[in-house]
């Protein structure tokens, strides 16, 4: 696919009440495999936002009584549209946010299927009729869209994160104002794009692109109209808005940091374990909250799987995302790069052991590109142990029983995911149910799954995503008694 003639027809300006503005596009979109510019969309002011708000309050009312299964149809029409799409999608997100084309079409592929999926719950959300258990009256209970939702998505899965929010408050009966991440704004107005195309009611979704956050979502938390908040991004900035929603008593869904312990048991078939490491330690070049963050292996194993963790990852293709045989992309931007650096060679400094990597991969290109690194004999104490890397590094601990290893995997304030591998499978299950985390990979290192819910514990978030329970953070239960 030609990339520049791509870039040249995509939408620039901010979706509202079913059109595109006319705004100036000032806000730079960088290509973090080259670090230069790609080109410019819009940056919304708080007016623009507020205008965002006032489509989607505007149309939630004829929404809501929209039949489930218009609105279910409607759905499955833009998951259709966009697996038609899928290389200008793949192509686009590759562009923007580096990930290798291979994995962009994975989530090409991931982010449609939450629009299948919710497009079938539409029709299956369910109340109850009960007679009261002293008789005389019936108990009936209903289910309600939220309201008004705004959508904060990340960089790291332009699409699915999109569509993973927006999926279930359409189908619940809610609009939506989606406040993409200014380093990935392409992606969101492409899906935008689509779901104009496909005949959404204006209104019903608006999309708006800013370098000014807090200041263009400040108002929208502030004003009582907004019922719904979901966010995906970092615990630190989650704290914060679910300062601001609390004014409001707002729903909230918040998908927050993670820490993801990835625990070898000394039963583990190690060439397995390695695999399912690579896996969990380099979807998405790492920069992902379900990334398996501190390898927790039984000492029996720890030579064998050090070594051989450290040959998978050390053979893997470091380059610009578009090239042929790419593995692993660039970092985000010249921050996170200088982050993840940082973390190295603070955990060698005290006292790990470089294994494979450490650096940037200066061969790779212009971008932000860090090679695959391993570390052994890490610090518990180390910094890369105790914050999310978010970047193609793998440290590893070694224990000698398996509480310590439990310990070891629960001493954190995240609780979104834990990896477990051990061919022991009663063992494998206890460490799997003592982990303090929302999901566990067990023998497994990809969990996500549009049918399951996706969400943690602890400082990794509230509520969840996708499965059954999705739908259930966008609808109120009214209980209504009916006296005979």
């Amino acid at each position: 696919m030609d990339a520049d003639a791509l870039l040249a027809r995509l939408p620039r300006t901010h979706y509202i009440d079913g059109a595109w503005t006319d705004d100036e596009t000032s806000l730079a979109v960088e290509n973090p495999a080259t670090g230069r510019t790609l080109t410019h969309v819009a940056d919304a002011s708080p007016e623009v936002a507020m205008a965002a708000l006032d489509a989607a309050v505007a149309a939630q009312a004829s929404w809501a009584a929209t039949e489930p299964r218009v609105r279910g149809e409607l759905l499955r029409a833009a998951y259709e549209r966009i697996v038609e799409r899928a290389d200008e999608f793949a192509t686009v997100m590759t562009l923007e946010m580096g990930k290798p084309l291979a994995e962009a079409r994975g989530e090409v592929t991931y982010g449609a299927e939450f629009f299948r999926w919710f497009a079938e719950e539409a029709v299956r959300v369910h109340g109850r009729y009960a007679v009261a258990p002293l008789g005389g009256s019936r108990l009936v209970t209903t289910k309600q869209p939220v309201g008004p939702v705004l959508a904060i998505t990340p960089w790291n899965f332009p699409l699915a994160m999109g569509t993973r929010k927006i999926g279930p408050a359409l189908a619940a009966g809610c609009t939506v104002v989606l406040k993409p991440a200014s380093q990935t704004p392409l992606t969101s107005l492409l899906l935008a794009e689509v779901l104009h195309e496909v005949g959404v009611p204006a209104g019903v979704v608006n999309v708006f692109t800013t370098s000014r956050s807090g200041a263009t979502t400040g108002p929208l938390l502030a004003d009582p109209r907004l019922r719904k908040l979901t966010f995906t991004g970092s615990t630190e900035v989650g704290r914060s808005l679910l300062e601001q929603a609390s004014a409001n008593i707002l729903r909230t869904s918040m998908e927050l940091g993670g820490n993801a312990p990835f625990v070898v048991l000394p039963s583990a078939d190690v060439g397995r374990a390695v695999e399912g490491a690579a896996l969990a330690k380099m979807r998405n070049i790492g920069e992902a909250c379900t990334s398996a963050n501190r390898f927790i292996v039984h000492r029996s194993v720890a030579e064998e799987f050090t070594a051989g963790l450290a040959a998978r990852l050390g053979a893997m293709t470091v380059g610009d995302g578009l090239a042929a045989g790419t593995e692993v992309g660039p970092l985000i931007n010249a921050d996170a790069l200088a982050n993840v650096t940082a973390l190295v060679e603070e955990a060698v400094a005290d006292g790990a052991r470089l294994v494979t990597g450490g650096g940037r991969a200066d061969d790779a290109g212009e971008g932000h590109f860090m090679r695959p690194t391993v570390l052994a004999d890490v610090d518990p104490g180390s910094r890369v142990v105790r914050e999310e890397i978010f970047g193609p590094v793998a440290p590893v601990l070694v224990y000698d029983d398996v509480d310590e290893a439990i310990a070891l995997a629960n001493d954190t304030e995240f609780g979104l995911i834990g990896y477990v591998f051990g061919e022991n499978l009663g063992e494998a299950v206890r460490v799997a149910e003592a982990l303090q985390t929302g999901m566990v990979g067990l023998n497994s290192g990809v969990v996500s799954n549009p049918a399951a819910p996706f969400g943690g514990v602890k400082a990794s978030g509230l509520g969840r995503e996708g499965g059954f329970e999705g739908i259930e953070e966008y609808l109120e239960t009214k209980y209504i008694g009916l006296s005979l």
